[in-house]
């Protein structure tokens, strides 16, 4: 499987980009998948009901089933957190894989860049694994030290998507 990372600081539009890109990647005949990084806790379940109620109860695993999806919820309690190649080793095989977070993995990514305050600097010129920028208005890359790595428009989600397919999916 192929990754590759959409990286950028929070509020850019990393989720907004994943989810103009699926559907376009797939019209290409790509089959996608995300993992998603959370800094915050989030309850999948909702308290009261009967998987909650197994999971608070102490089960270490608790699988979902409906009609129309299933899910597996885990609980670590005292556990590391998983890492995400542990994580890639379990999704279903597909063409591309899509990963919103560890903005430090040794993968490829796509650095969504804009401006949002001094302290908030952009991550590409020091990061090798950042293969492009996306940014809206454009920027040149050899500014800021980094001549070569392409730019591409934020706005253009097709664009987008044309680039991951011939330079991520096709040569990595």
């Amino acid at each position: 499987m192929k990754v590759l990372g959409i990286s950028g600081w929070s509020g850019c539009g990393k989720t907004t980009l994943i989810v103009a890109l699926i559907p376009r990647l797939r019209t290409r005949g790509l089959t996608v998948s995300t993992l998603k990084h959370a800094h915050h806790d989030v309850d999948l379940d909702t308290p009261g009901k009967d998987t909650w109620r197994h999971r608070e109860a102490g089960a270490c695993e608790v699988i979902l089933v409906t009609g129309r999806r299933w899910a597996l919820l885990r609980e670590l309690r005292d556990e590391p957190e998983p890492s995400l190649i542990d994580l890639l080793g379990r999704l279903q095989p597909v063409d591309l894989v899509l990963v919103e977070g560890w903005k430090s993995g040794g993968f490829p990514k796509l650095e969504i860049w804009r401006p949002l305050g001094e302290d908030k600097s952009p991550r590409f010129p020091n990061d090798p694994t950042i293969v492009a920028v996306a940014c809206d208005p454009p920027l040149d890359p050899a500014r800021y030290g980094r001549p070569g790595l392409p730019a591409l428009p934020l706005n253009d989600p097709d664009r987008i998507a044309e680039f991951i397919v011939e330079e991520i999916v096709r040569r990595l």
